[in-house]
């Protein structure tokens, strides 16, 4: 039982490198691609729609199979975490890209004219005033987002990384015993429940 319980958490420190790496990069990507969504540039703006509607609209693990087994067809072969970083950073880039525009147009219009009596510029206005007030707003939205994440580093089994479920899957075979499965449960419950924590004590720091 010992055994089995270490191999399995062999996999956590996979499953969160994956993790804190993808929010690294996908959040400041959606953050971009949100200010050029209210943008007033029409090329810009239908671009990115056309990205989030496809990224959005297709399933997490086809995106993840185009990009390990598909790419290598036109040339292009990605070592598995890289393959899942990038599909992982797309994918939950176009989210937070379309949770930050939601939220950035709920500012009241009132602070973009205060920023103008003050004589900020678009960015100016956008990095002092608006961005700072969209991600109070957003924070559950992401906080959605972030155990959703967590939860969805379990994709990478497919494609043959050894994160906590392949791990569990694997004992399960050879055993022929359900407790990993059940063990896996509660690693993913705990993370899970620890980040739902932290982003709660972040929600009360900046809501102050």
């Amino acid at each position: 039982m010992e055994n089995n319980l270490l191999y399995i958490l062999q996999g956590l420190g996979l499953s969160l490198k994956l993790y804190f790496s993808t929010l690294i990069l996908a959040l400041p990507l959606g953050i971009l691609l949100s200010l050029g969504r209210v943008s007033k540039c029409n090329i810009l703006n239908f671009s990115i729609q056309f990205y989030t509607w496809i990224f959005r609209g297709t399933p997490l693990l086809l995106q993840l199979f185009f990009v390990y087994y598909g790419l290598p067809i036109v040339g292009i072969t990605l070592e598995p975490f890289n393959a899942a970083l990038i599909t992982f950073t797309i994918n939950y880039s176009a989210y937070i890209s379309e949770i930050f525009r939601g939220s950035i147009l709920g500012v009241d219009v009132g602070q973009y004219e205060a920023a103008q009596v003050l004589g900020y510029n678009y960015w100016q206005t956008m990095k002092k005033i608006i961005l700072p007030q969209s991600l109070i707003t957003a924070l559950p939205a992401l906080s959605n987002e972030a155990i959703a994440l967590i939860k969805d580093t379990s994709l990478v089994s497919a494609i043959g990384m050894a994160e906590i479920l392949r791990n569990s899957k694997e004992i399960v075979t050879r055993d022929f015993t359900i407790s990993p499965f059940i063990i896996c449960a509660l690693i993913y419950l705990g993370i899970s429940t620890i980040i739902i924590f932290a982003l709660k004590y972040i929600e009360k720091k900046v809501m102050i």
